[in-house]
Parts: structure tokens; sequence; C-alpha cells
């Protein structure tokens, strides 16, 4: 839920499971929770800037996302505490040298990432993770909404972390639709009219994303190619949208003539960045080959259609965002990786079927760190809900996953994992879709023992305590996917690579 299920995808040899061997999504009765298609352990290191030694510095990378993946070989430099429960994919072209992280292929800057390089840590909104990455391109693509005084307050921050040249480095789509001011000011006031007209609201970061996109859906949103055409076009478009705002919300105030003059600069700014992203993309996709990386922002239960509906984001966040967010055409589309930690949270408002109000979730919450990147709320906390991640491999089709924080877990005794839910006493096999209804479901739980031992320091398969490797042997079997990444701590060297 909220920031927990993300997903990657990329194509290359070698770690998939033979394409004609289907496994179900969950075990049969006694059967063995070892997956017979799985490689033998022989776990590397993932390393942080492994690069190729003669790097194309002009390559896009399709994905803000830190993970690099060679032929026959992956790097994955993203922390095992970022937020990120979009989903990172990686077309088919990932040989050759060179790398592009598009960063970011829906949403805004509601969404937060933090990434730990070399003690350092850097928070991302809408830069994608891979901007830290001297020798690759970011792309911040056309699915994405951007409020360009949010984009540069976010970069000078991480410049006092370390990060260097960063515009250099970043390609925006034309096509991208802008946030603006009064669109933030907006998404506020309706969550104080859900809450005098229905006694709750929706939980928004109040970044201005829903009203962005409902302006985009309107077909009166207004985009990046519009402020760098003839800006007197857009100042007038500007204007009418605004006039729009304010009947629709008589106390909304908008400094119409600042805005336009502070886009004016903007506009400037970001010239040398954008270019036309559909032909980007192709060129990358079809030029030199490239690794390129696809990195997503929020979680599949955040997307707007397979999510925990109406508390969602306002876009698709789950695979098929790629190609429409992107324009990259489905069968460019290669692996898609899960990323999930080892016990469920949620930021904001929603059924949560396995939240634990009581100590474990405390624990969870306060050896995670478990608070929101954007708004700073403290994240709820719960026991791995299975159901969730295999509905997540339903849209997605995960090749992989990625389990992280597992070493939240090693003070426990034993450890609660939810494989299934009842509803009016009877089993259902799916994942509801009202919320009311989902409110209402029991889980079933498998209790595991837990391994009471410190797992920070393991680096290999073999170093982690057996009662650990049986519960992510335990997932893998539910679920019907391999975990190819366990993370067990912040640092790049915390993230155990097992085939």
């Amino acid at each position: 839920v909220g920031r927990s299920c993300g997903v990657a995808t990329q194509r290359q040899g070698g770690g998939q499971r033979p394409p004609e061997l289907a496994l179900p999504l969950s075990p049969a009765p006694g059967h063995s929770t070892a997956l017979p298609w799985l490689p033998p352990r022989s776990p590397q290191l993932l390393s942080g800037h492994s690069m190729p030694a003669q790097p194309t510095p002009h390559l896009p990378s399709a994905c803000g996302g830190p993970t690099r993946v060679t032929l026959g070989e992956e790097r994955a430099w993203r922390s095992h505490r970022s937020n990120a429960g979009g989903h990172t994919c990686l077309p088919r072209r990932t040989a050759g040298a060179g790398s592009l992280t598009p960063g970011g292929e829906r949403g805004g800057n509601n969404a937060g990432h933090t990434v730990v390089v070399d003690g350092k840590e850097y928070d991302f909104h809408l830069l994608p993770s891979g901007i830290i990455n001297t020798k690759a391109v970011s792309f911040i693509g056309n699915g994405v909404v951007i409020h360009l005084p949010g984009l540069f307050e976010e970069a000078e921050k991480n410049e006092k972390k370390g990060l260097k040249d960063w515009e250099k480095r970043l390609i925006i789509s034309d096509r991208a639709h802008l946030v603006f001011d009064f669109h933030q000011a907006v998404d506020g006031l309706q969550e104080v009219q859900r809450q005098a007209q229905e006694g709750k609201n929706i939980g928004t970061t109040k970044k201005g994303i829903g009203p962005t996109y409902s302006s985009k859906a309107a077909r009166t949103g207004l985009r990046i190619c519009d402020l760098l055409s003839d800006f007197d076009e857009f100042s007038s478009r500007f204007k009418n949208l605004a006039h729009q705002h304010q009947s629709m919300f008589p106390t909304l105030e908008i400094d119409i003539e600042g805005q336009l003059k502070r886009l004016k600069g903007f506009a400037e700014r970001i010239r040398p960045m954008v270019r036309d992203g559909v032909y980007f993309m192709y060129e990358a996709l079809h030029g030199p080959p490239k690794k390129i990386l696809v990195e997503g922002a929020n979680a599949a239960l955040l997307d707007i259609d397979f999510g925990t509906y109406p508390f969602v984001t306002s876009s698709n966040c789950t695979v098929g965002g790629v190609c429409t967010g992107l324009g990259i055409p489905p069968q460019n589309i290669g692996d898609v990786y899960g990323v999930v930690k080892a016990y469920t949270t949620r930021v904001g408002i929603g059924a949560f079927p396995t939240e634990q109000i009581n100590e474990i979730g405390d624990l969870l919450q306060t050896r995670g760190h478990e608070w929101g990147v954007t708004t700073g709320r403290k994240r709820r906390c719960g026991w791995l809900d299975l159901m969730i991640l295999r509905y997540a491999h339903m849209v997605n089709g995960f090749t992989a996953l990625a389990l992280t924080k597992l070493d939240i877990l090693d003070v426990l005794g034993e450890i609660k994992v939810g494989i299934s839910y009842k509803l009016n006493g009877k089993r259902i096999p799916y994942f509801p879709a009202n919320q009311e209804m989902l409110q209402k479901v029991e889980v079933e739980y498998e209790t595991l023992p837990g391994w009471k031992a410190d797992t920070t320091g393991a680096r290999r398969w073999e170093d982690l305590p057996p009662q650990a490797q049986n519960y992510i042997r335990f997932v893998e079997n539910h679920v019907g996917v391999a975990v190819k990444w366990v993370g067990v701590g912040k640092s790049r060297e915390s993230m155990i690579q097992l085939f």
C-alpha cells in the first residue's frame, strides 16, 4: 500500500524464470517454499558507481532511478530506504555503453524518494534519482506534471548536499503539463471542502497534482511547449485558466501578473533542457545501445485505476504508465522489478488490512524511520500483505522482486505475514475494489519464526540467518516471483544481489 510496492522493468538474459513454467499465485498445500526454477544462490554485492569503461554522457536515462542494468549483470544503487513504490522498467535495449534514467513517467512532486550515496542522503520529488549519476542522462517524461518553482527548489536543496551540474544531465519533455501555484491552493481548498461536506478528506499532499490532471483531462491545461512558445498566447490561456478556478473557488486569490513574471523567468532557465520527448525516447531506443531504466514515483496501490480508490494519486503509476508517460512502445518494455518492503506501510487515509495499531506498528514505524518524504507525515505500518503483492504482480507482471528493509524485522521473535482475505467468512481470490468491502476483510496470517539477529552486516545470501532466508523463500513461493535483491541497510553496500 502507499509506498510499499513498486515495479521495474528491463530486458536481458539470466535470472528469469523459464517462459514455459507457470507458477501458481499461491503454493499448493504441503509444497516446499523453494522455487524449482530459481538458480543456485550466488549473491553479489550491489556496488555503487559501476559504470562502462567508455561512458557516453549524452545518453538519456529513461527513468529517474539509480539502478543500472548491464547485459548479464546488474548494479543497483537506490537506497533500500527509498519510498518509491512506483515501477521501474527497463526497455529491451540494455546492452552497450551509456545510460538513460527517465525520472518518472507519471505524477509530480507529490512522491518522495530518499537515496543514500556515499553517506550523503538526497531527497527527490521531481528529479529522477539517477540525476546523482554523472554518467547518465535523466529524463522527465510527458506524463509528469511539473511545478517549476518546486523543481528548482528541490535542485537547490540537493546542490547543498553535493549534487552538481544537474542541469547538464536533465532533459524535460515538451509535452509535460505544468502545475501552477493556484493548482496547489485549490488542492488545499478541495481537502477543506471534503472535510466539511463528508467528514473526511483524501489526504492529498496539497502539491496540486489532482487539480493539474483535472485541467489536463478538461483540455484546459498548459504544457512546457506552450510556455516556451508564444508567451502572449500562453499568458492569455493562463489567465483564462486562473479565472476558471476563481469562479469555482470564490475565496481563491491569484497574483496573475506576479505568477506570469516568475514563469517567464523559469521558461528561460528550462529552455536548454527541453526536448521533444517522443523523438528523444525513440532515438534512445533505436540509436546506439543504451541501458534504460524507468523509475515510477508512487506505489501500485496508489494507481488511479488499480489502487485503493479514491485514496490514490491522479495518474497511472503501474507499468502501463511507462508507455503513456514516456511514449515507449509496449514491445520495448523488458523486465519489471517489483520493489516491496519486508513489511507494509501507507501514508494517509485509506483501507489498510494488515495495519498494526499497536506496539508492533510503533516498532516498525520507529525502526524503519517511516515518515513521508514529501509531507513529513508518519507512515502507518503493518505486517507484509501478500494479497496486495500478488495483486500488484497481476497488474504489473513482475519478473523479479527487490525486498527491502529486511533488517527492520531483526528484533522480532515471530513475524506474521498476511496470506489471504476472507469476506463474510469466505476466502476471496481477488483484491476488493470497493473501500467499504476492503475495510471488512478478515486477514488470514501465517506466523513465521523471527531470527533475532543483526542482518545489517550481511553481504551474501549465506550471511543471512536461516529464518531470514526462509522468510524470503516464503514470499517468493506465495507470490511466484523470485527475490533478486534484499536490502539490509541504507547504503548501496547493504543491497544483497541473489542472482
